[in-house]
């Protein structure tokens, strides 16, 4: 059965635990966790991880990202990437003997890019825009790089990792570029499309080799986001799903409440429940209502509690 949890935070506080149970969920994604190391997660740290949400009878599903210094240098082919990839197979290593079964992780060197954080949404909600217009043309890394450079990079970069994550039985989840343009700050894109993905699809044929699919960031891309997310499911490479919602495409977009924006959080769900998957879905970003700060938690609650409703009735309808 697919599962509901809660995502889209780093720190897991015995408060942020708790709230976590009280809106019903068993599981939790913690986004670029703050746990110790500069250079990569230790076991130790791990399961104290796990035992402390364990403990409230909440699973560790997936970390999604660890820190971008953790492997900016494979993104990018620095000096310093084979030692950065060393790194990074002790981590997973350790991840899979914690027992935490994914690791999300994406191939953007300069990260998520907004033009306005604060635009207003539904009923004076704040919500994020992008808009290539009001783009920042600066270099981020000194100097322009190709596509093909970074395609280069992805593939050396997993022809390392992925052995040791099939070894230690855990999957990497790989989330698209947000937002979906060809290139900003002078460094290519390269998963903004669903071509991209069916291209680094057919390099890997390991199970280890997965998507964090992001229902927002797929639909900031254009139409057709049903039938792509069809494709991936049947093939089994989606490991979970993030529901966040947007209204236009990239190049402009801004996001919104679920059911506002390009796809019908409804057909989705029946979707994932028609194919049989058997990950979990989760929370992305929300708007921020009146009263939230920080981690915006009736936005968050808001959400999942939709969540949770649509999953039930697709279920019963379905079943």
């Amino acid at each position: 059965m697919m599962r509901i949890c809660v995502g889209q935070f780093s720190e897991p506080t015995p408060d942020r635990l708790r709230y976590c149970q009280q809106l019903g969920a068993t599981g939790i994604v913690l986004n670029t966790a703050k746990l110790p190391g500069d250079h990569e997660w230790a076991y130790e740290d791990l399961v104290t991880l796990t035992k402390r949400c364990a403990s409230l009878g909440l699973r560790v599903e997936s970390l999604e990202n660890t820190p971008l210094h953790f492997y900016d240098q494979a993104i990018l082919g620095g000096p310093q990437r084979d030692e950065q990839i060393a790194h990074y197979q002790t981590t997973i290593r350790n991840l899979g003997k914690s027992g935490i079964p994914i690791l999300g992780y994406h191939w953007m060197a300069n990260g998520v890019w907004r033009t306005n954080w604060d635009s207003v949404g539904r009923g004076g909600a704040t919500v994020s825009v992008f808009d290539q217009g009001h783009v920042d043309p600066r270099l981020t890394h000194g100097r322009e790089f190709t596509e093909e450079e970074i395609w280069e990079n992805y593939r050396y970069f997993m022809d390392a990792v992925l052995p040791v994550a099939e070894q230690a039985g855990v999957r990497l989840a790989l989330h698209p570029d947000d937002p979906p343009v060809p290139k900003l700050g002078g460094i290519p894109r390269i998963f903004r499309s669903f071509e991209a993905f069916q291209r680094a699809d057919a390099m890997y044929s390991s199970t280890a080799w997965g998507l964090d699919f992001c229902l927002g960031t797929w639909s900031e891309m254009g139409p057709g986001l049903p039938e792509k997310l069809r494709y991936f499911v049947q093939r089994n490479r989606v490991c979970y799903v993030h529901f966040r919602d947007v209204q236009g495409y990239a190049p402009h977009f801004q996001e919104c409440f679920l059911g506002e924006g390009n796809y019908d959080p409804v057909e989705i769900m029946r979707l994932l429940v028609e194919e049989g998957f058997s990950g979990f879905a989760i929370d992305d970003h929300v708007p921020q209502l009146a009263g939230d700060e920080g981690w915006n938690e009736r936005g968050r609650a808001w959400t999942t509690g939709y969540l949770q409703g649509i999953a039930q009735a697709v279920e019963a309808c379905v079943g």
